[in-house]
């Protein structure tokens, strides 16, 4: 079974709007905790890693 997780900084109810990550063979699925049984993506680890590499720096903040 998958482990999907969310950010510490999430809310405390189970279903804050939030984002949830989970670590598959090969790839990290992305999906939006208010509809688990929607959508979701599944990236290559090194593509997500670049992203969050890009908004620890602040690459991405509004000017």
């Amino acid at each position: 079974m998958t482990e999907w997780r969310k950010s510490s900084h999430s809310g405390s109810t189970a279903q804050s709007d939030c984002v949830e990550l989970a670590v598959l063979p090969g790839a990290v699925g992305i999906r939006d905790s208010k509809n688990p049984d929607g959508p979701k993506l599944a990236l290559p680890a090194s593509a997500v890693r670049a992203f969050l590499t890009r908004i620890k720096r602040g690459d991405l903040d509004k000017a």
